[in-house]
């Protein structure tokens, strides 16, 4: 059969950070200090388990299994594996399920969710490497292409994942920078030269080998993913009910080789309840697309049919990411508080990796974790409401708060194992 262009591609994205308990002053310094609330973590994981993670990849195996042109890709962060082994085995299990079909493709990022990229590269290295090595060893798939934490992108980011050795990155097909140009077509990074010590850190670290010569970026049609994770169930949106025949033809007139759909795993259940429809909704797609031709792929195999094609540049010299009406780093850096509180946070490297202290080290790197920093957004209207909807905490200001006096308690218990006169060591300097 001669398929119908575009393609499809659809990404998910599966992450749960670790939530802070609500530690006082006076806690600062005391005796096996626990930072993270276990209660709470436990809680909301297996909550949203039920609404969201095991119907959906019990849906989704059931899919696969269905239909020979359709595949997914998923990309599940280090910390929620983790909390998968504490908290769900059985959601665990689920996923390798999906991964036993050879039709669903485990992409890499952060191990921690975190916000490394922007401030450490050794660091940066390091966790996508280790998480990596945990997807190769739970899912049998040593990853390929690679996704920044909340979809953070820029050329030099692109170029740091190409010296790796990913064959392709995702980044959000952001208005300002696509110029008009359509979000499906095939893409990549304009010439860049890393410095030098960026260029080093890289190499010695590489997880996966050989420098790709060139790296594809495939970019998050954001208007068409948004009319399923956000506006699917919104009775003043125009196009409510979306019905996926309707979707479906939508799709069709977009044009361009791959229709690149990226969402949050939580869309299907947490995010649009199971009675809104949106299980229905994706029960019935495959069986549209295979009737009108249209084939779901991985990124891999995008990937593998763009590079036939001549390849447009996308031109990011500044950060992108796909959180806000904005598309850049607000969301986690847009006050003074946030800002304060990352700077903070990788002032600590050097004393974190001389200590040699394994479980503050893991602390360390699990306050990286991007939500944590999101929770503190101050923004108002529709972002700020985005925003406190996500949140555990009752303000901003709580965030903060928690976060500073674990940030506080970590410097504290560092600095009584590490002398301020010890030289840093020279693999954990940034260049």
């Amino acid at each position: 059969m001669k398929h119908t262009y575009p393609n499809i591609c659809f990404y998910f994205q599966v992450h749960q950070p670790y939530r802070l308990r609500d530690l006082r002053i006076t806690d600062i310094g005391s005796e096996k200090m626990e930072y993270f609330d276990e209660e709470k973590n436990r809680a909301i994981f297996q909550k949203v388990a039920q609404k969201c993670y095991l119907p959906a990849n019990k849906l989704m195996l059931e899919l696969l299994e269905t239909y020979p042109d359709f595949s997914v890709a998923y990309s599940i962060s280090g910390v929620f594996l983790e909390q998968c082994t504490l908290y769900g085995p059985d959601v665990l299990e689920s996923f390798q399920a999906l991964a036993k079909t050879g039709k669903v493709e485990f992409l890499a990022e952060t191990y921690y969710h975190s916000l490394s990229s922007l401030k450490s590269i050794a660091e940066f290295v390091e966790q996508v490497s280790a998480h990596a090595d945990l997807i190769e060893e739970l899912f049998g798939q040593r990853p390929r292409i690679f996704r920044n934490t909340e979809l953070i992108y820029s050329n030099e980011l692109a170029h740091i994942a190409r010296l790796m050795g990913f064959d392709g990155i995702l980044a959000e097909g952001a208005d300002h920078l696509l110029k008009g140009q359509n979000p499906n077509d095939a893409y990549t990074p304009p010439s860049f030269r890393l410095p030098r010590g960026i260029e080093r850190i890289v190499q010695k670290e590489r997880p996966h080998g050989k420098a790709m010569r060139r790296i594809s970026v495939l970019l998050k049609n954001y208007r068409l993913s948004d009319d399923v994770a956000f506006r699917f169930s919104d009775k003043t949106w125009i196009g409510y009910p979306l019905r996926s025949d309707t979707f479906t033809d939508w799709l069709m007139q977009t044009g361009g080789s791959s229709v690149n759909l990226f969402m949050d795993y939580e869309t299907f259940g947490e995010h649009q309840w199971a009675d809104t429809g949106i299980f229905d909704f994706l029960r019935s797609l495959p069986k549209i697309w295979q009737e009108r031709g249209i084939r779901a792929i991985t990124p891999s195999q995008v990937i593998a049919l763009q590079r036939k094609k001549e390849a447009k540049v996308f031109d990011s010299h500044t950060h992108v990411s796909w959180a806000d009406t904005e598309r850049d780093l607000s969301a986690w850096q847009e006050n003074e508080i946030q800002r304060a509180a990352l700077d903070a946070l990788f002032a600590l490297e050097p004393l974190v990796k001389q200590a040699g202290n394994k479980k503050l080290l893991d602390e360390w790197r699990k306050l990286q974790t991007s939500d944590h920093f999101y929770y503190m957004c101050t923004k108002y209207w529709n972002d700020g409401d985005v925003h406190k909807y996500f949140s555990p905490y009752d303000s901003p200001y709580e965030a903060y708060r928690r976060f500073s006096h674990a940030l506080c308690d970590l410097r504290t218990r560092l600095e009584s194992l590490t002398p301020r006169t010890q030289t840093p060591n020279p693999k954990y300097s940034n260049p």
